[in-house]
């Protein structure tokens, strides 16, 4: 059997108040029995993931990191309601549990789910685990099949048909992240700019409309210890909306890292460089066999997904820079952000989103 994936010590700074914590769980959630433990899960970049116990009960609680105001993309209220609808018409995610809005608990909203126990596949590979390239291929397949099935589901059904709007939403993410690097820039990053510029210049048209992930990539897949190519369920759903699903694809393949990659992205963003993992181009084809929608323009949406990447690496490089949060692994990531400028730069110049080197 595979490694579960495990929590560990609360970091330095980021410590919640177990008996604030303890007093809302009890009042919120039917039978909980015994004392409160609290651990961390320590990966991720994003918002704060902790495991509580309480008894023999396992949930998984979520927060904004501290010193964010990145207003849209920490929105408990809005994950919650996603996962609250999602869980009607599609079984893999973590059932919802309570909601509070009431910063006077434990500094800003937060929520509380079931924990869904299973293998994360990090930047790294976990200790001892046994990854052929056979069952990386399936497991590339199994992925992309999924992010097809997710682009299908029934959003009205859901009760989601409000969350966003998709009519010019190509056109709003390349402006809305145009303006959120700006606001967060530190550094001159000239192939980060031509990218920019190439993004506004080349917008394709509206390719639909569908519910879409919008950070989906293999650390968000929880999976069968038994089975690493069965996903068990899909987290992380701060940034789901509804918008074009090539948009959505195209930010999975951003993260989607290939071994010719530059070395600041591998180890770094997902686990896809092992031998057997599909490359990005057998990802799209792949996509376009399981959705049955056409992918015209594959090196657009690539390097949108790259760039967006990079947008939300400077933003938490950013914060660190400002003296927000104290967390170590925050200060080399302007070089990520470099990396991914090259990155892009060389999928423009070669024409192609594979084997760039």
């Amino acid at each position: 059997m595979n490694e579960i994936d495990r929590a560990v010590g609360v970091r330095q700074g980021e410590e919640l108040d177990t008996g604030k914590l303890e007093a809302f769980l009890k009042e919120h959630i039917p039978d909980l029995d015994g004392p409160l433990t609290v651990r961390q899960f320590p990966s991720g970049f994003s918002n704060l993931t902790y495991l509580l116990r309480v008894g023999e009960r396992e949930m998984v609680l979520r927060r904004p990191p501290f010193g964010a105001n990145i207003r849209s993309a920490h929105d408990m209220g809005r994950e919650y309601r996603v996962l609250s609808g999602l869980i009607k018409v599609y079984p893999k995610v973590p059932r919802p549990l309570a909601y509070c809005e009431d910063a006077s608990v434990l500094g800003a909203p937060f929520y509380v789910m079931e924990r869904v126990a299973g293998v994360i596949l990090r930047a790294r590979p976990p200790k001892d685990a046994d990854l052929p390239p056979a069952l990386m291929a399936n497991l590339s397949a199994a992925a992309v099949d999924n992010l097809a099935k997710i682009h299908g589901l029934d959003y009205e059904a859901a009760g989601l048909g409000d969350l966003g709007h998709p009519d010019g939403y190509v056109q709003r993410q390349i402006e809305g992240w145009s303006r959120r690097y700006r606001k967060a820039q530190t550094d001159e990053v000239t192939e980060i700019d031509a990218v920019m510029a190439w993004l506004a210049q080349n917008r394709p048209a509206e390719s639909g409309a569908a519910l879409i992930h919008n950070d989906y990539k293999f650390d968000n897949l929880v999976l069968d210890p038994n089975d690493l190519t069965r996903i068990k369920a899909v987290l992380d759903w701060e940034m789901c909306t509804i918008g074009d699903p090539l948009m959505d694809l195209g930010t999975s393949l951003g993260y989607w890292i290939e071994a010719g990659d530059p070395p600041a992205l591998l180890g770094l963003l997902n686990l896809t460089a092992l031998p057997g993992v599909y490359d990005r181009a057998q990802v799209v084809a792949r996509y376009e066999q399981a959705s049955g929608r056409a992918v015209e323009n594959p090196l657009f949406y690539y390097v949108y997904g790259v760039f967006k990447i990079a947008v939300i690496v400077q933003q938490i490089y950013v914060r660190y820079r400002k003296g927000l949060t104290q967390d170590q692994r925050f200060a080399p990531l302007i070089h990520v952000v470099r990396a991914c400028g090259e990155t892009a730069t060389l999928a423009l110049e070669k024409g192609r989103i594979s084997d760039l080197r």
